[in-house]
């Protein structure tokens, strides 16, 4: 909150020598408080100053004009310090407390900007497993932090809605079920039919012929073919819409892969005139031995394209609709060649958003008790991680606050989001092995104890009552435990953009827990609600910024912010 202040005053002490921007650029907050509020490292400026980092330090230092919140400013070495008055640090609470939930206290960089962000990004007919739920909380919460910042942002679902899994599907309906009774049923049906059709095809390989003929069916438009198709589609999207509205996901689009099948041929056009396109036993790839890929394959022997061919097309598509400033794709780390060899083909055909496409990629989520697969039926499901972890959320509440009303909404609260929470956690490449014990733990680094300190708040602020900030004591909040929550709180705006710029939504949960402690320590070490008008006021501000800061980190997070608990 206070680095451009901080980094005008030094461009000004160094007489153009230095800009704001790159003073600003090179500000830190020191690891300890005894080393100041700010630090400004002078190391860097040694080469274009020609000057040693001490010496740089000592001067900046002498010409300084401090701003009326900087209590001093002391060269440690290279480095210049700056210690704030935490008195007049304290009053600039009243600024984060004017800002509610839904609106932002960052500056609105993103404006005029557009980022499309695809993720989550189901397969028709299949259930979501808890594989699927790394791209779909990573990307919700990218989604809502780029909307946050001001960014135009564009969730979009790229169904796997195209394939020859979906003629497999149709000789499984057609030879143990039939249209009717599947229109009926849910998507666990259709799954089960899907694993037996694998067990079945290992001693019938005729059914896999079978299987390419139905879906060229459905490629050429076949009635019969399609309609089997749109029940698949609709059964599935009924079952996702559930899941997603638990997981507070959104999206504004759902083109899928079938939607860019007329757009494919121009892109291979393209290709064709720039001389990319070659000839491979029978199919038609891209060579990138020059950048030690394997070729990209684009269309199969037989004619028919593959995820790559319709992943450029809707990377033409999106830049011609959104004319994105950024393209990100959070899918996970298995794909990271796709996405290389993808990269380079649509710069070499001269895309014109090529340099603005991301890979964002994250590692895999598996339970502690293994590994899974679609087609050998050895999976878990990601409804019944969730209803698992509410019924967990449950049992807790119960035994912590048995009259609590609205018990089993408070449980779906802290059962849903104790599992949004442990997916975003970690650095989004890290392997995560879920623990359903780990992350419904009320104590420590999970969605249940940042909840509760919520609550905490929530009950002080109903205790408390209406607060006057003008009434306010400062000295009452200037200790060294409601210093650290105030210097947290100010900290909330660059944890947001870090998670934006890194594409790391752990930032804000990392963050979330670290405002958490904070507040506990000051609140078992202070009373909140007490006699003296001066410092009620400033305590119940105090109480009241944390609230708000929590809330909107778990707006931005997708979760829950139980006011009771």
């Amino acid at each position: 909150m206070f680095e451009k202040e901080i980094a005008e005053v030094v461009a000004a002490a160094s007489a153009g020598a230095l800009s704001a921007q790159e003073a600003e650029s090179a500000l830190e907050i020191p690891k300890e408080s005894k080393m100041g509020d700010l630090a400004l490292p002078c190391f860097k400026f040694a080469r274009t100053l020609r000057k040693a980092p001490p010496a740089i330090a000592a001067e900046l230092s002498a010409a300084l004009e401090l701003p009326d919140f900087v209590a001093k400013a002391e060269t440690a070495g290279g480095y210049l310090n700056f210690f704030f008055d935490r008195e007049a640090v304290a009053r600039k609470l009243t600024e984060i407390d004017a800002w509610s939930g839904e609106s932002t206290r960052c500056e609105r960089e993103g404006e005029g900007k557009t980022v499309c962000i695809d993720y989550s990004s189901v397969n028709i007919a299949k259930p979501f497993h808890i594989g699927h739920l790394s791209t779909t909380v990573i990307g919700g919460a990218l989604y809502r932090i780029f909307n946050y910042l001001g960014y135009n942002a564009v969730g979009i679902n790229h169904l796997g809605d195209w394939g020859t899994q979906f003629g497999k599907l149709i000789v499984a309906v057609k030879k143990w079920s039939s249209l009717d009774e599947i229109a009926g049923k849910d998507e666990y049906f259709l799954n089960s039919l899907y694993v037996r059709y694998h067990k079945e095809a290992e001693e019938h390989p005729e059914y896999d012929d079978e299987a390419r003929a139905w879906f060229k069916r459905i490629e050429d438009g076949d009635k019969e073919a399609n309609e089997y198709f749109r029940v698949f589609k609709e059964i599935t999207m009924r079952a996702v819409e559930k899941i997603y509205k638990r997981l507070k996901i959104r999206f504004d689009s759902y083109a899928g892969e079938s939607f860019y099948n007329d757009k494919m041929e121009p892109c291979l056009d393209i290709l064709r005139k720039k001389g990319l396109l070659t000839e491979s036993d029978g199919a038609q790839v891209v060579r990138l031995d020059e950048w030690d890929m394997p070729p990209c394959l684009l269309v199969k022997a037989d004619g028919a394209t593959l995820y790559a061919t319709r992943d450029i097309a809707a990377a033409y598509y999106r830049k011609q609709t959104y004319d994105f400033y950024k393209c990100l794709y959070v899918v996970a780390y298995q794909q990271n060649l796709h996405f290389k060899q993808l990269f380079k083909v649509l710069e070499l055909m001269d895309f014109a958003g090529a340099k603005d496409m991301e890979h964002v990629a994250f590692g895999m989520v598996s339970l502690e008790d293994g590994a899974m697969s679609t087609r050998g039926g050895r999976v878990v499901w990601l409804a019944e991680v969730l209803d698992k972890a509410v019924e967990k959320a449950l049992k807790i509440v119960e035994e912590k606050n048995p009259d609590l009303p609205d018990k089993e909404a408070i449980a779906e609260s802290v059962g849903v989001g104790a599992v949004v929470f442990s997916a975003l956690w970690n650095n989004r490449i890290k392997d995560i092995v879920f623990s359903f014990d780990k992350v419904l733990n009320f104590d420590g680094e999970t969605a249940p104890y940042v909840q509760y300190t919520y609550a905490r708040c929530a009950s002080a602020l109903r205790k408390g009552g209406a607060y006057d900030a003008k009434k306010a004591d400062w000295s009452a909040i200037s200790s060294e435990e409601a210093y650290d929550v105030v210097r947290c709180l100010l900290g909330f705006e660059d944890a947001v953009r870090t998670a934006a710029r890194l594409r790391e939504p752990c930032f804000v949960t990392r963050y979330a827990v670290d405002l958490a402690e904070k507040f506990n320590r000051f609140y078992i070490g202070h009373r909140i609600v007490v006699d003296d008008e001066g410092v009620l006021n400033a305590r119940l501000l105090l109480t009241s910024c944390v609230a708000k800061t929590l809330h909107t980190a778990f707006s931005l997070l997708g979760i829950d912010a139980p006011e009771t608990m």
